[in-house]
């Protein structure tokens, strides 16, 4: 078992950078896939990325390809999504979440799939 904890959100300008991180207690922590939501006002929980429990397979939405990059330090129990050229449209509550693998290396990118949530990290871009 798993609880994630995110941290690093904060206020950025248009095209700007930032790093969230997740940090994940537990000695098997390699075990677990991790995933990177968002949810906006108004708006439904989203997918940004995810990353297998080895580090070896990554996928991303559409919408954050090529400007996102999410890895993970299981020395450190942590996971990382690297946000640069960041859009306005980027705004949202960034939540971590973890789940242990049914398959060898694996990653998901279905909520229902994730068994540990964090409370979730606030992210604004402003114009």
């Amino acid at each position: 078992q798993v609880q994630p904890v995110e941290s690093g959100g904060g206020l950025v300008q248009a095209g700007g950078s930032l790093r969230v991180s997740c940090a994940a207690s537990g000695r098997t922590f390699s075990s677990y896939s991790v995933g990177w939501f968002r949810q906006a006002p108004g708006k439904e929980r989203e997918f940004v990325a995810a990353i297998s429990g080895s580090g070896g397979n990554t996928y991303y939405a559409d919408s954050v390809k090529g400007r996102f990059t999410i890895s993970r330090d299981n020395a450190k129990d942590t996971v990382y999504l690297q946000m640069n050229s960041l859009k306005p449209e980027d705004t949202a509550t960034y939540y971590c979440a973890a789940t242990l693998m049914e398959y060898s290396d694996s990653y998901y990118i279905n909520p229902a799939d994730y068994d540990y949530w964090g409370q979730g990290t606030q992210v604004s871009v402003s114009s």
